[in-house]
């Protein structure tokens, strides 16, 4: 029996990859959203607005990380012992340190140690993560006919807008159960035990996945290279480059929106409410789901992959300015409004990035390739928002 042409083991493979989008999605937002409350747990309150610059500085630390996992991992397992292996191994790791944010102490306890532990969990939780883009683009696609990459593909990038969309919900619940008082002292750290859940069930769905045929085909004729990571600089360093660019430009965009929309949302509305700021990055994340989805179909029957980049990207640079405009103008229901649009347009554009990206290496190097490319750009998003935070503090 199949499912869009796909079989069950197939089918697998592609849910494999989606779980541990949702688990970044998830690990993810849950930083940003509580990132002003631990701004002042983990940093003096002395230093007022830099201590959320510093704590979003967290993300950029993890983002560096990410490339080291991607090549270090992609290449001693994901292009070596295989991308169903690599991807337990990672996952198990992801779950652990992310969580583990939950049980640090603050800076009032043990001084500057705590923001030193901070960032080497988070440093060590990058390592981890920084491999499942890597690994799951290619255990989703590299078994998929090329016609069906796009809207396949576009289902695997909503695991990260799922992700989003389920922990704003925790986010609201925990908010509105703890009070804004006691949500500073516990509530945040349950919030990080909670990706826990995810993770758990991201292993099982692993563990029952099959490999990939072409990679089973590797390892029968003898193709898995020594080193892939050398593989991909003498044979793929034209397409890396390029991708290179493509996700720095996407990946600085998408930090500056979809991880700032909660600190945003506050700075703009002071008197909203943490349970209504989750609840609004929810209603956001929800309408950018719709855009991936919509965006893979119709680069599938209407305009192709490379041309559909193109027209999401222009129809999202000409809204930018009128959106920004809005934003600064209009109150919480005009901010809801126009971020769901921009949310929308920037998820249309992540569409057909794990066809893209999956279609650019080769199978001896395609794990190691595509976490690099898409990680290698994230290091440059993850500095954005602490620019971000900067300039918007002549704005408070």
């Amino acid at each position: 029996m199949t499912v869009y042409g796909l079989t069950k083991q197939r089918w697998l493979q592609v849910i494999s990859a989606y779980s541990g989008w949702l688990m970044d999605g998830y690990t993810t937002i849950a930083y940003a959203l509580v990132a002003v409350t631990i701004s002042t747990i983990f940093f003096p309150s002395t230093i007022g607005i830099y201590g959320l610059v510093a704590t979003f500085g967290g993300l950029a630390v993890e983002e560096i990380a990410r490339p080291v996992g991607s090549v270090a991992l992609g290449n001693f397992l994901g292009d070596k012992i295989g991308r169903k292996n690599m991807l337990v191994i990672t996952i198990i790791g992801f779950s652990v340190f992310a969580a583990s944010k939950g049980l640090l102490p603050s800076y009032k306890s043990i001084g500057i140690v705590a923001p030193i532990l901070l960032y080497v969990i988070l440093f060590i939780e990058g390592t981890f993560a920084g491999a499942e883009y890597g690994g799951g683009t290619t255990l989703s696609m590299e078994d998929v006919p090329a016609k069906k990459r796009a809207p396949v593909g576009a289902f695997v990038q909503s695991g990260f807008g799922t992700g989003f969309f389920i922990v704003s919900f925790v986010f609201a619940a925990l908010s509105s159960y703890y009070g804004r008082a006691e949500f500073a002292v516990i509530g945040w750290r349950v919030l990080f035990f909670t990706t826990i859940i995810p993770g758990l069930l991201t292993l099982i769905i692993r563990y029952i996945t099959s490999e990939t045929q072409i990679f089973d085909d590797m390892k029968k004729n003898n193709e898995i290279l020594r080193e892939p990571v050398v593989g991909l600089f003498k044979k793929g360093g034209k397409p890396l480059i390029f991708a290179l660019i493509f996700t720095s430009g996407l990946l600085f965009i998408n930090t500056v929106t979809f991880s700032f929309y909660p600190a945003l949302l506050a700075l703009l509305n002071p008197g909203l409410s943490d349970a209504k700021i989750g609840t609004y990055n929810a209603l956001i994340n929800l309408v950018s789901l719709f855009g991936v989805w919509i965006g893979g179909i119709a680069a599938l029957l209407i305009v192709g992959r490379k041309k559909s980049i193109l027209i999401y990207s222009l129809i999202f640079i000409i809204l930018t300015y009128p959106i920004a405009f809005f934003a600064f103008k209009g109150g919480a229901i005009i901010d809801l409004i126009v971020f769901s649009v921009q949310a929308f347009f920037e998820a249309m554009i992540f569409s057909t990035l794990p066809a893209f990206l999956a279609e650019s290496f080769s199978k001896t190097f395609r794990t190691t390739g595509v976490g690099f490319a898409y990680n290698g750009g994230a290091i440059f998003g993850g500095f954005a928002i602490s620019i971000v935070s900067i300039l918007l503090n002549n704005y408070a």
